[in-house]
């Protein structure tokens, strides 16, 4: 992935970052929303590729929303796979809580999961504890596994879990195996990337969560050297004949590289409210300050950029 392009799609999470922030507490989802999908998509078609939407929030009959199979981009360029989420964690913007983002991953054509926009089983690591998960194993083995890679005492691993319902049989287990838990309202991209970002505070991340966030995550992880496994869990008839008309088999552990192929990836997210990866949208007298990171699987670093967006002061004649 040519690392102008992917500096390029930093700009498309920031200008959508930009327009969503606006709406911070205002407690209007769908605005937000569409503040963001908007400003996403018209950054998109200033870019020099032949994008294709493979993961996205809409279907085509619901536009604004950027929908699986939407073209984007001049045309020219390299033909890509496209996973949009343009605000992460919408509830949490309208309600002006913490860790909404904006995020894109992207990779050569074929490279990234068609998965239907339904529930996906998720665990998630990073480098050190890379080929020990087995998402069908009892939660304890797992545990005790990844504590072993980590080099830590089993007490002080950290778990970051949705907080729904479905879940709380497994917050038990976790609990019974002796590990320390983080429960979050929403935001599993940013949850399934932490245990891969140093000092992040986060060990593994596992849970029910939206498959298409999944594959967003995996790109991420990929970049990372982490790791992740996942099962599709449709919950409703409709996904599960989606899942199916798209070839996907419902009982397969799906591995990291199965969700996002290749080195050729790349994962731009940028800060809309403050949360474990990065700061949210500060405005200023000046303008916006954006805090972003982006990320190459070809070369497996992260890079962080802070961004003082200037608007045109007006001359005093004009005031």
């Amino acid at each position: 992935m040519d690392r102008n392009l992917a500096l390029e799609f930093v700009r498309i999470t920031e200008a959508a970052s930009i327009s969503c922030a606006h709406w911070l507490g205002k407690g209007d989802k769908i605005k937000a929303d569409q503040a963001a999908v908007d400003a996403m998509r018209k950054r998109f078609n200033y870019v020099d590729f032949m994008g294709k939407v493979v993961i996205g929030e809409g279907e085509k009959d619901e536009a604004p929303m950027l929908y699986v199979g939407e073209e984007l981009g001049t045309g020219k360029g390299p033909e890509m796979d496209i996973a949009v989420d343009p605000l992460e964690c919408t509830t949490n913007l309208a309600k002006g809580k913490p860790n909404a983002i904006s995020v894109l991953a992207a990779g050569p054509k074929g490279t990234l999961l068609n998965a239907p926009g339904s529930y996906m089983d998720q665990l998630a690591v990073g480098p050190e504890a890379k080929g020990v998960i087995d998402i069908k194993a009892p939660i304890n083995t797992n545990l005790k596994n990844i504590a072993k890679a980590l080099g830590k005492d089993l007490k002080d691993i950290t778990v970051m879990i949705l907080e729904r319902p479905r879940h709380d049989e497994m917050i038990k287990k976790i609990r019974e195996a002796g590990a320390r838990i983080r429960l979050i309202e929403h935001g599993t991209i940013s949850a399934g990337i932490a245990p891969a970002v140093p000092d992040s505070g986060i060990d593994v991340m596992m849970g029910i969560g939206g498959a298409p966030e999944g594959v967003i995550t995996a790109a991420a992880l990929k970049c990372l050297g982490g790791d992740m496994q996942a099962i599709l869990k449709p919950h409703k008839k409709e996904f599960k004949q989606q899942a199916i008309d798209r070839g996907l088999d419902l009982d397969k552990v799906y591995g990291i590289d199965d969700l996002a192929k290749g080195d050729q990836l790349v994962f731009a997210a940028t800060g809309i409210t403050d949360g474990p990866l990065l700061k949210g949208v500060i405005f200023t007298k000046y303008g916006q300050l954006t805090h972003s990171m982006v990320m190459r699987s070809k070369s497996g670093t992260i890079r962080y950029i802070e961004t003082h967006h200037h608007e045109s002061i007006p001359s005093k004649t004009n005031v």
